[in-house]
């Protein structure tokens, strides 16, 4: 494939890309397109020590003038969203709407970011104590570690280094080894709005690549405030303690195995259409992907009927051409990985459709296949699972709370919803009996969340917040202060202590 004109376009120089240890290639065809350097070890302490100099910099800063940064980067990324989502496509293996859409996320980061800037709000609190005012102020943390997978090489660091920026902190990104250029890209953007901007400090937004002694360098240091990695719950079992061990903060975006619930009344034309988008949109690797349809029993036959012809209509095939609905997965062990939990779906029990090897219409040496649906006879240990690729597991349900027992029976807890016209059954899925994950939709699947919204689930997806709403607390440290006007020292709980 030809890749220089793109490269050239985001400043990816041939120095760049050659002679390094770390071999790239795209999903699409497997084949390489860079050899890259990496971070070593040795050199961490001081691309942390760069990042604290740059903090106790960055945090004297008005933030409504960080905010300006922000503004600048967002202007950049408009500028670069055609070039910067053709990459994410090439090395992530995305198509083409859904690159774009990634970088455009990245866009609408930074437009909540600028307006967050000037809205870093505390609160005054009412004091039992005359003549006193209690309130609260935010003050700016530490550096940032970013830690990101491959599935969305980009839009994750936008939903953290842009809130991280706006609240005075220093940012480090360790990319996925898999997707490297497009964080490299990135960087390169970054540097135009750095440069319009002028007096930024040194070491503020950093780029490390390597492999986990690089990521475990972030995770160990006592000068790294936050840290903030999405991944397998796996990944977060190491991370989190060890955070947690030197009293740092932790942000974790791990696993899901996101259910949606089809009610008897469900407009099922509308359910169909949000099924398959959140089951096969990028090849099932998103954290959000649909995963578990729970279906009324008195519809499930047909649901599975349709769903077994939307199925078989698919375009499957390079991502960059426009007709394409289905690209790669991300390598041939992820394949692997799905086949293996199809075999174990069968032997537990289910009825596959689809979930064959792809090798006719699609580009050689790229790892290509059908989506799966797997009908099971009950939520087994497979089912129970987060396989990273589009299996979609189909279960059925007499009572409601059936259903909600099932939903919330499986170790993650990001994402769910249901499709339903009855106002009890939504708003009971909703309510504190309902869904336990951190995102709970009602009519609209599982999957593509705005940026608008704190992001994150509970239970074994970690806990973490990210993106809207007040996400950006994680990135502060409070302050609860008390201020006395008076000309007396009154104790709060009617405590007297005279001498």
């Amino acid at each position: 494939m030809e890749t220089a004109p793109l490269f050239a376009a985001l400043g990816l120089t041939p120095t760049l890309l050659t002679g390094g240890t770390l071999p790239v290639s795209s999903p699409i065809d497997g084949a390489g397109i860079a050899r890259i350097a990496v971070t070593g070890a040795a050199e961490m302490p001081q691309v942390i020590a760069r990042a604290q100099a740059a903090f106790r910099q960055w945090r004297e800063v008005p933030a409504p003038r960080r905010g300006e940064l922000v503004r600048l980067l967002g202007e950049e990324l408009r500028a670069a969203k055609a070039e910067l989502g053709a990459l994410v496509t090439l090395e992530a293996g995305k198509i083409a709407s859904e690159g774009l859409g990634e970088v455009q996320e990245m866009i609408d980061i930074c437009d909540f970011a600028v307006g967050l800037s000037r809205q870093l709000y505390g609160l005054t609190i009412a004091s039992e104590r005359p003549g006193h005012r209690m309130m609260e102020t935010w003050h700016p943390m530490g550096p940032c570690a970013v830690i990101t997978a491959f599935n969305f090489p980009v839009a994750v660091w936008s939903w953290n280094a842009a809130l991280a920026l706006v609240c005075g902190d220093a940012v480090i990104w360790k990319p996925s080894e898999k997707t490297p250029l497009t964080a490299m890209a990135t960087m390169n953007i970054l540097a135009r709005a750095l440069a319009r901007f002028g007096d930024a400090p040194e070491g503020l937004c950093q780029l490390v690549i390597g492999g986990p002694e690089v990521g475990e360098a972030l995770v160990a240091s006592r000068d790294v405030a936050i840290v903030s990695a999405t991944g397998s719950t796996r990944m977060g079992r190491a991370v989190g303690p060890k955070v947690a061990e030197r009293f740092g903060r932790a942000i974790l975006e791990l696993g899901g195995n996101n259910a949606m619930i089809v009610a008897p009344s469900a407009d099922l034309d509308m359910a169909v259409r949000a099924i398959v988008f959140s089951a096969v949109g990028t090849a099932g690797q998103r954290c959000t992907s649909l995963r578990r349809l729970i279906a009324h029993h008195s519809i499930r036959a047909e649901l599975v009927e349709r769903l077994v012809k939307a199925y078989a209509s698919l375009p499957i095939g390079d991502p960059r051409a426009a007709t394409t609905l289905v690209g790669p997965l991300v390598d041939h062990a992820a394949r692997d990985r799905m086949l293996a939990a199809l075999e174990q779906a069968r032997a537990e029990g289910g009825t596959v459709h689809g979930g064959r090897t792809v090798t006719a219409g699609v580009p050689q040496g790229g790892a290509y296949v059908e989506p799966a649906l797997a009908v099971m006879p009950g939520q087994t240990a497979i089912v129970r699972e987060e396989t990273f690729a589009p299996i979609l597991y189909v279960m059925g349900y007499d009572s409601f709370d059936e259903a909600i027992a099932l939903q919330n029976d499986v170790p993650q807890g990001l994402s769910s919803c249901i499709f339903t016209l009855n106002l009890r059954e939504a708003e009971t899925f909703l309510s504190a009996t309902g869904s336990d994950c951190g995102i709970a939709n009602v009519n609209i699947g599982p999957s593509g969340a705005e940026i608008g919204g704190a992001f994150g689930g509970e239970k074994e997806t970690g806990g973490g917040r990210e993106s809207g709403s007040d996400a950006w607390k994680a990135y502060m440290r409070r302050a609860t202060n008390t201020v006395n006007y008076s000309a007396r020292l009154p104790l709060a709980q009617g405590v007297t202590f005279d001498f």
